[in-house]
């Protein structure tokens, strides 16, 4: 059976918790990476439906690198997913008070923070640190909110692009759990959970790399693992 027959999403269904929003997600790509995409949720009668209100199952906070879009990777339609963007996915405030509205506001019952690989603020992180020179202008912001990254993985004698960016997602996961009591409150209780995903250019393939809560799944990718 093709992959889009056997994993198709059902038309007017919404992922609930954070298990079911998960395994929503991991069919979507399964899709995407079989070339079989469903496209849902994109016709007129969605817009129309649309306009009244949203109700996304997932908050999605990604790099800003134009190849790596959720929608597209996830097979995912209008009003799926809440997304937020930066480069090299670095949190500031107005970061988690986004993340906090999808969650809050909108109920979603998941966060998928979403690397990848050959990232180009990783890439800069790295260059910076090696060579003790800082870029100009304000992507000097987003190379030290990396950097950190950079140091851990250098400590553990493993200072690969791979490496960096799995920490990378890591140490973002952390961070929103711990700065956000909006969003630690609710993976305390269970509505709520976050995952780190790595994204392979290539293939297409999204990885679970960290967990903060319960999603059904395991991780996949660990420490030492150089399987991109």
């Amino acid at each position: 059976m093709p992959v889009s027959q056997r994993h198709r999403p059902q038309p007017g269904t919404r992922p609930r918790t954070p298990e079911e929003a998960w395994h929503h997600l991991m069919a979507g790509n399964a899709r995407f990476m079989a070339d079989e995409r469903a496209h849902p949720h994109q016709d007129m009668d969605v817009r129309h439906r649309l306009a009244q209100k949203q109700a996304p199952f997932a908050v999605f906070f990604g790099c800003g690198d134009s190849r790596v879009a959720a929608e597209i990777i996830f097979d995912q339609g209008l009003g799926d997913l809440f997304v937020v963007r930066t480069a090299g996915h670095v949190v500031d405030f107005s970061v988690l008070g986004s993340i906090e509205f999808g969650v809050g506001n909108l109920g979603s019952p998941l966060i998928v923070v979403l690397g990848h690989d050959s990232c180009g603020a990783v890439a800069a992180a790295i260059a910076s640190a090696r060579s003790g020179q800082m870029p100009k202008g304000y992507v000097r912001d987003i190379v030290e909110r990396v950097t950190p990254s950079v140091f851990a993985v250098a400590q553990r004698g493993e200072l690969t692009p791979e490496s960096v960016e799995r920490e990378h997602v890591r140490v973002t996961c952390e961070l929103l759990y711990e700065r956000s009591m909006i969003i630690q409150d609710a993976v305390d209780a269970g509505s709520l959970a976050i995952v780190g995903c790595e994204y392979r250019l290539v293939d297409g393939a999204a990885h679970l790399v960290h967990v903060i809560g319960d999603v059904g799944d395991e991780v996949e990718v660990s420490d030492g693992d150089s399987r991109i």
